[in-house]
């Protein structure tokens, strides 16, 4: 190993580094990609980072050398502070054998279950969308997708209860990338404390619940499940779990929902299309669960939505085992950080890569197929998200009802700009005019 040659790149500043152009400027992976290449050093957020971009460097980090890298040591301390001992921050045996618990919760049996709950809140949404016709769809988004994210998971039905742990979860989420990480109050990050304080109580009253009276809901599935020697996970796991499926269950849906009604009213031709679709299928009857596998171009446009609007702009590591990637040494002990936004926009897999065109993912092009690790929005490699399945069943329903029963619009004099963190939404969160067709 040639311990000499590392990474080409800036270190920045002292002590700060390059973490205020990573936060601020939206293009701080771009610039240094087509400066450096795939590989190049930075270091933010308080420590030496490498930073890989493309296929090659992705399946690098996610599959083939991922004993490399560890989750835990890769996140900024805020993350693990806010989302507690959850499957998120976990390694090895531990992980494994948590995923396969939680598994069976968003998968499967399970799913069919669910069906008919995510509609019929959906329904309930979209009815109430119609009579107030003007509205900003991220926010209401995110009251649809938490609704159905508390009611699913954790068997939440009361309206009141919903709306509070929507709002706490905001503050929360808010906290990830707060630099100011001092107990002062009304800082941001003690605000995103108080309220993961307050979700983690909430959480525990209802697991004391489930455990008396088992429902349908995952919490109750999560309190039931054992492994191949009949352990079970802990109360304080459980907890742990439920606020990490809570959060991942509604946040990101949130924000590829709001980007893919955004697209559809920027390209008519490619609606009237995924209409046409869902119409035919509307023809033989209302939405079951089997018509969700008959939509392949619903499918298309959802995957350009994740490729162009993936809710997570990079992921992190820690680089806990040295390794050497294009002849440059990164010693152990270094943050990792790879960035899927770029990925997905390198030209040479994803011709003109600013253009929405679900034509990409055509059976006669499928230009996330020439390489894996081409699509990552959900990960890949033995983590991929857990949630994916459920995620993805959900944005369909909602996809099928719009498409089938509703026009919208944009509203004139706000801005669709991308913003990025927490996660990608659109910066006046969308406000659009909504009517049924």
């Amino acid at each position: 190993m040639n311990k000499v040659q590392l990474p080409p790149g800036s270190f920045g500043l002292p002590v700060v580094g390059e973490t205020l152009s990573f936060l601020a400027d939206v293009n701080f992976a771009e610039k240094r990609y087509q400066r450096y290449g795939s590989i190049f050093k930075t270091h933010i957020l308080g420590r030496p980072t490498v930073a890989m971009i493309g296929p090659e460097a992705v399946e690098f980090v996610l599959s083939s050398h991922i004993e490399n890298f560890s989750w835990r040591e890769g996140w900024p301390e805020n993350f693990k502070i806010l989302l507690g001992e959850s499957l998120f921050v976990q390694d090895g045996e531990e992980h494994r054998r948590n995923r396969r618990l939680i598994m069976p919760a968003l998968h499967g049996p399970a799913l069919v279950n669910y069906f008919a709950t995510m509609e019929e809140i959906t329904c309930s949404y979209l009815k109430e969308w119609a009579v107030k016709q003007e509205f900003t769809w991220f926010e209401e988004f995110k009251k649809l997708t938490f609704d159905i994210a508390s009611q699913l998971l954790l068997g939440t039905s009361s309206s009141v209860e919903v709306i509070r742990l929507s709002n706490l979860f905001t503050n929360l989420t808010n906290g990830f990338f707060a630099l100011n990480t001092l107990p002062l109050p009304f800082t941001t990050f003690s605000k995103a404390i108080a309220s993961r304080n307050q979700i983690l109580e909430h959480v525990a009253q209802v697991v004391k619940a489930r455990q008396q009276n088992p429902t349908k809901d995952a919490l109750s599935l999560l309190i039931q499940a054992r492994d191949e020697e009949g352990n079970s996970l802990s109360e304080t796991e459980i907890i742990a779990q439920a606020v990490l499926l809570l959060f991942a269950g509604h946040e990101t849906t949130t924000a590829m929902l709001t980007w893919l009604v955004t697209e559809l009213a920027r390209h008519p031709e490619v609606l009237q299309r995924a209409r046409e679709e869902q119409l035919q299928l509307a023809a033989s009857g209302s939405l079951t669960i089997e018509q969700l596998g008959k939509m392949p171009y619903l499918d298309q446009v959802l995957w350009e939505v994740e490729r162009l609007y993936p809710p997570a702009a990079a992921g992190f590591r820690g680089v806990i085992k040295e390794f050497e990637y294009k002849g440059f040494y990164v010693p152990a002990g270094w943050q990792l950080y790879y960035s899927i936004l770029m990925t997905h926009n390198l030209p040479e897999i994803y011709p003109e890569p600013e253009r929405f065109d679900p034509e990409r993912f055509s059976p006669q092009r499928q230009e996330h197929k020439q390489y894996p690790f081409s699509l990552i929005g959900f990960g890949g490699g033995p983590r991929v998200c857990i949630g994916m399945a459920f995620a993805k069943m959900e944005m369909k329903i909602v996809a099928a009802h719009l498409l089938r029963s509703y026009d919208w619009e944009i509203l004139p004099n706000q801005s669709l700009a991308s913003v990025r963190i927490p996660t990608n939404r659109p910066k006046d969160g969308l406000r659009v005019r909504f009517q049924p067709r």
